[in-house]
């Protein structure tokens, strides 16, 4: 941990469930973090069911 630059990029985080990834510093000098998920469940159109 000896020489680090508080400007440099943070890598992107990697899980099971989402990814993070280091936005651009605003005009503030705030730095955010866009999270995507992982969809991990599947949607199925619905269908109506048959009339006995």
């Amino acid at each position: 941990m000896g020489n680090v630059n508080a400007k440099d990029p943070v890598p992107d985080g990697h899980t099971k469930y989402y990814t993070t990834k280091q936005q651009p510093v605003n005009e503030k000098g705030f730095v955010g973090y866009k999270t995507e998920w992982v969809e991990w469940q599947k949607e199925v159109p619905y269908e109506t069911p048959k009339k006995p």
